[in-house]
């Protein structure tokens, strides 16, 4: 896995929330395996999802090579952040976090979405190369994960510097969904735009939830994306455990890029 200035690599990864009662697969269990997995994936960048506030103090602590954006505080005991953890050779250019929600600009939840859904948003230069990371992690809903997509593609349009772009997160939905070919949409117009993505697999893989049994589901629900500008070299979803304990009940997903 390259790590210079030509090239970078990024994991999607739903930590699941460090306050479920999941017995032997409690966080106070799992997160002694983090730096092990770390060590077999070293990546540039880390999209977490359902991460509470606790468990960013464990990963920081855990993950002494990295810095991390996308955190609220404070926040409620129950809240779930979308952070990004970068390591500390990229320099953070801008970021931005906002809410899947009609009022986007403060804490908020779209109408039948059953949480407060986020985005965040960080630009990151290492030399003269600079990237884009975007995580998020969307609600159940069709609609609403339509309503985010766009909310999420308009915010990305807006942006002044438009510079390649990975999108990572937790979509509760296949590539078969209505709002991932939002993301894809390669119209005259989001060409125009530079942010139409791709997926960095050829083939649909096969799941990435498995609630801790190692069985994946049906669908990849874990993604990762990106724009022109970047090619990706490798991706894979890690289906690696420690004795049969696994790091969450998703699946890692991890994805090398060279820029071309």
């Amino acid at each position: 896995m390259h790590s210079d200035m030509d090239h970078f690599s990024v994991m999607s990864f739903n930590l699941r929330f460090g306050l479920a009662k999941d017995g032997p697969n409690d966080w106070e269990h799992r997160k002694k395996l983090i730096p092990g997995l770390f060590k077999a994936y070293p990546v540039d960048f880390i999209g977490f999802q359902e991460v509470n506030d606790f468990q960013a103090d464990d990963l920081s602590a855990l993950l002494g090579d990295y810095r991390l954006i996308g955190r609220r505080q404070p926040a409620p005991p129950f809240w779930q952040s979308n952070t990004i953890f970068f390591r500390k050779d990229w320099q953070v250019q801008n970021t931005e976090h906002f809410y899947l929600s009609e009022m986007p600009d403060i804490p908020s939840r779209s109408h039948n979405s059953q949480w407060p859904r986020q985005c965040t948003i960080g630009t990151f230069q290492r030399m003269s190369r600079k990237i884009t990371c975007i995580n998020t992690h969307f609600d159940f809903s069709s609609s609403v994960q339509i309503f985010s997509a766009r909310l999420i593609m308009q915010r990305l349009i807006q942006r002044p510097d438009p510079v390649p772009a990975v999108l990572m997160g937790d979509f509760n939905a296949g590539f078969d969904s209505p709002h991932y070919r939002i993301f894809v949409d390669e119209s005259t117009t989001r060409q125009a735009q530079g942010v139409s993505f791709y997926n960095v697999f050829d083939n649909p893989p096969c799941g990435t939830h498995h609630g801790f049994s190692g069985k994946p589901g049906q669908d990849c629900i874990d993604w990762i994306l990106h724009t022109g500008g970047i090619a990706p070299e490798d991706a894979v979803i890690v289906r690696d455990h420690v004795k049969g304990a696994y790091y969450s009940d998703h699946f890692p997903v991890v994805a090398s890029f060279s820029f071309i």
